[in-house]
């Protein structure tokens, strides 16, 4: 007989690859967990084992591409580099879990890290222990929402606002600089401080 759930997973799995493979827009790790477990009855720690898995594959393809595309580079260029990774070597798997953890792009970290020559296997163990804790995070308010909403609202009704809230997410990590969001916090409005 055909395993839903098992199916589920693979799902899971595939849709996390697929969105990490998208460099520098990729919607957080955090709301694919979140609608998952929002979704199914798969487990938070096993959901958020299953996105790490997913999103650490598609960026160890990222580093690899950019590890081959190294032999291109000229002697000297390559040389510089090579000091400029032994200068960032003791920081360089910090740099990897804070831009796993964090909403901030994490290809600007991966990508130089395959021009280094960094370890694979360093940058697969901190990328997937940071999206590890992400996702697990995600998958546990995943169930919190099917606990908290489901019986006012339905099943259907749950995946919608799912849904919908993905795509909102989604819109504002890609359209909002946070740059620019925080020098406009940062300026007082218009006409403020004036006298009356």
């Amino acid at each position: 007989m055909f395993d839903l759930e098992g199916y589920g997973i693979l799902s899971l799995f595939l849709v996390a690859f697929a969105v990490n493979l998208l460099p520098f827009t990729s919607p957080s790790n955090l709301f694919i967990a979140f609608n998952f477990a929002l979704l199914t009855p798969v487990q938070p720690l096993a959901v958020g084992f299953l996105v790490a898995s997913a999103a650490s594959a598609a960026k160890l393809l990222h580093y690899y591409v950019v590890f081959f595309l190294r032999s291109a580079m000229g002697a000297s260029r390559r040389a510089s580099l090579e000091r400029l990774g032994s200068a960032l070597g003791r920081w360089s798997l910090l740099a990897v879990v804070v831009a796993a953890v964090t909403p901030i792009p994490d290809d600007p970290v991966i990508l130089p890290l395959g021009l280094l020559k960094y370890s694979p296997l360093k940058l697969a163990l901190g990328y997937f222990a940071g999206k590890m804790a992400v996702a697990s995070v995600g998958g546990y308010l995943g169930k919190v929402g099917v606990a908290v909403f489901q019986p006012l609202v339905g099943g259907t009704a749950l995946m919608a606002v799912s849904l919908a809230l993905t795509v909102a997410a989604a819109v504002v990590l890609v359209k909002v600089n946070p740059e620019e969001l925080l020098r406009r916090l940062k300026r007082p409005p218009a006409g403020r401080g004036e006298k009356a």
